[in-house]
């Protein structure tokens, strides 16, 4: 088999474009892409803990506390401290990493259907089950 051909020389030939492509989305924000994951699942629900951000956004606990310490300086979160449980952290949204939604979301969305141009629906839903079908075969090895 040609080094071309294999499924992980492919997938991360082109996790390394998207990556490329969605930080170029988001630069002019000054935000990196995985604060743009952070903002994503905090628009979603707030009030989550540090845990299960990195869970959410597939980052350790070490990368998320940093990240969300820059975002905090930034304004755009705040971290309270759990009443029951001192060393636990959940994070919100301030006002600016509201706001910001409205501003993000809609190159974002651009973005996403550029990386799908030329795919049906069903392509679509097909690429995600395949991928996450491979993903649970290797997430544990």
């Amino acid at each position: 088999m040609k080094l071309n051909e294999y499924i992980g020389v492919i997938v991360k030939r082109t996790d390394l474009k998207l990556n490329n492509y969605y930080q170029k989305v988001v630069k002019p924000y000054n935000i990196t892409i995985d604060q743009w994951m952070v903002l994503v699942v905090l628009w979603e629900e707030e009030g989550l803990s540090q845990n299960e951000l990195a869970e959410r956004t597939y980052k350790d606990k070490t990368n998320i506390a940093r990240m969300l310490f820059t975002m905090e300086e930034r304004g755009l979160i705040h971290r309270v401290t759990d009443p029951n449980d001192r060393r636990s952290l959940h994070v919100y949204l301030t006002e600016k990493g509201r706001l910001l939604k409205d501003e993000l979301l809609p190159p974002s969305i651009e973005a996403y259907q550029k990386t799908i141009a030329g795919l049906t629906e069903e392509e679509v839903i097909q690429f995600r089950k395949t991928l996450n079908i491979i993903y649970e075969n290797v997430k544990n090895l």
